[in-house]
């Protein structure tokens, strides 16, 4: 399995069941590699060691100068508990949460300091911004809205799950995503809950979702069983769903087919993409498919003006036409390093591994041009880019910010 670890899902099924379901999944791991282990000879042993491990990186041609502009602390980081962080930007800052340290507010173009929230809950989620404001939640259902200009706590509230998604905001609403397949709607102003909308969880799913995503008069829900939901902002209702991947196979394990990373909505085309590699392109308002595609992952996709950006779960960069869903190119050279999504910066898509390097590849043809380590720990929440700055944030809690020369 990736890194991405499988969680069973049902946050209503006795803990006795789900200790169970772990343990069944250790045993059949631990039974099927001693069985491997009297079937090869030492030279198949190693070969089957090295196809289970991060391929090593080879040197690279640098053809791009990337700098980093400034690095700071968010506080204890997520660890491996696998809630995958990412920053948040809006007017020239950014906002980061931390599992121990609160929220802080930094300056996008310099990292100063502008503000910091002290808080004793265990902030998971990565944090939403939108409306003034800047929300967060934690691993025990808390969610806590921070005046974005100063941070003054605004309002709180309560879930029925861990929250590790980041909040979207907008609209008037603020839509809070449980790790229970729940989504809950409060009000932007006074934290009121308006409506919440259930999805049923498969038995097993990979570890992690992402944010909703909001349109006009919509919200997108990439689900666990494959799905796409679209849900009225006012009510809740579900307006249509799509299934992006079907979930097939003989075991759970097989079956998972999770839409984690948040969908990206680009004029009135969604696009989304499954941890059963595949990327669909969708009709907004009314879930029609404009094209699917045999390429994909768990994470959100990267978008540029032709390009569709995605990593599956071998850790394979695929490249996507925009508008045909046509394979442009494929980078196979980061095989197993736990990839995150893909973000667009200038003409240049990058992603984050398991050892904390960056990797920039030419959009035109999936070349490296560049690499860089934002630290020693792993990459795993979603890479931002904002007014032509990166912004990363990696499991310890290190925030990096980096720009391509002019």
């Amino acid at each position: 399995m990736t890194d991405q670890s499988a969680r069973v899902a049902s946050s209503h099924a006795p803990a006795r069941l789900v200790r169970i379901a772990a343990i069944a999944l250790c045993v059949m791991t631990v039974a099927g590699c001693s069985t491997m282990r009297g079937w090869f000879g030492n030279s198949e042993k190693a070969n089957a060691k090295a196809l289970s491990e991060p391929a090593p990186l080879t040197d690279i041609t640098t053809s791009v100068t990337v700098s980093r502009l400034w690095s700071a602390n968010a506080g204890k980081g997520e660890g491996r508990l696998g809630v995958r962080q990412s920053p948040a930007v809006a007017d020239g800052r950014v906002y980061v949460a931390a599992i121990k340290g609160g929220v802080r507010a930094f300056d996008l173009q310099t990292g100063a300091s502008v503000w910091r929230y002290d808080s004793d809950l265990r902030l998971s989620g990565g944090p939403g911004v939108g409306d003034g404001l800047v929300v967060a939640g934690s691993l025990d259902g808390d969610v806590v809205a921070l005046d974005a200009a100063t941070g003054a706590e605004r309002w709180t509230a309560k879930v029925s799950n861990e929250v590790i998604a980041a909040p979207a905001i907008g609209q008037g609403v603020v839509l809070v995503r449980s790790n229970d397949g729940r989504v809950t709607a409060f009000d932007v102003a006074s934290g009121e809950r308006r409506w919440f909308w259930v999805r049923e969880l498969p038995s097993l799913t990979v570890r992690g979702n992402d944010a909703p995503v909001l349109g006009p008069g919509f919200v997108f829900v990439g689900n666990d069983d494959g799905t796409i939901a679209a849900l009225s902002l006012s009510d809740g209702r579900t307006l249509w769903e799509q299934a992006v991947a079907q979930p097939d196979g003989r075991t759970e394990l097989e079956r998972m087919s999770d839409v984690d990373g948040t969908p990206v909505l680009d004029d009135a085309v969604l696009f989304a993409s499954s941890y059963r590699h595949r990327t669909m392109a969708l009709e907004g308002p009314s879930g029609r498919p404009l094209w699917v595609s045999e390429h994909g992952g768990a994470n959100r996709p990267g978008l540029s003006p032709q390009r569709v950006v995605v990593t599956d779960a071998n850790g394979t960069v695929w490249a996507l036409d925009k508008y045909s869903g046509t394979a442009a190119w494929q980078q196979p050279a980061l095989a197993r390093r736990n990839l995150t999504g893909a973000a667009i910066q200038g003409d240049y898509a990058v992603v984050g591994d398991l050892d904390g390097y960056l990797h920039w590849m030419r959009l035109d043809d999936g070349e490296f041009v560049a690499r860089q380590r934002a630290g020693r720990d792993p990459i795993r929440g979603a890479l931002v880019v904002a007014d032509g700055v990166l912004v990363v944030q990696n499991v310890d809690g290190e925030v990096t910010a980096w720009r391509l020369a002019q």
